[in-house]
């Protein structure tokens, strides 16, 4: 890949990041329920605070995601740099997808009954699936990168 392509690349990643973020911090002051709260009940929310955690994974696997174009950069496609960061990007990927399906069982079990939790249902079946995705695409590359 050219350096260009690359840097083009990294900074759609950091881009990613801070928008994430920001999405992050901001959603909680306008949703819903904590329309009516002090800024210290929204943040204090076990649903909101499962979120941040979950969300660090995320943020990891755009981190390796950084680095490993950094590799790529360097012409060290092949290193063990590289490998540990594409197991480090699976492993982060099938985190974030166990952590979405817990948060989808906990809004189908407790949520309220004038809600009607099918658009975030929805919303968590595809960033599974999505996640699974990426999971898998990443465990075939490193596996033909130890071939090759």
């Amino acid at each position: 890949m050219r350096k260009n392509s690359i840097l083009f690349l990294q900074a759609v990643i950091v881009l990613i990041s801070i928008a994430t973020l920001a999405i992050l911090i901001r959603f909680p002051l306008s949703e819903g329920r904590a329309a009516n709260l002090d800024l210290f009940h929204i943040y204090a929310d076990p649903f909101i605070l499962y979120g941040y955690a979950a969300s660090t994974s995320f943020f990891v696997a755009l981190y390796k995601t950084f680095k490993l174009l950094g590799y790529i950069g360097q012409n060290k496609l092949f290193s063990p740099n590289t490998l540990k960061a594409l197991r480090s990007i699976k492993h982060c990927a099938i985190i974030l997808s166990i952590s979405i399906v817990a948060a989808g069982l906990y809004i189908m079990m407790c949520h309220s009954k004038e809600d009607d939790p099918a658009g975030f249902l929805a919303m968590c079946i595809i960033t599974t699936i999505i996640c699974i995705v990426v999971a898998t695409a990443v465990d075939m590359k490193s596996e033909n990168d130890l071939i090759i």
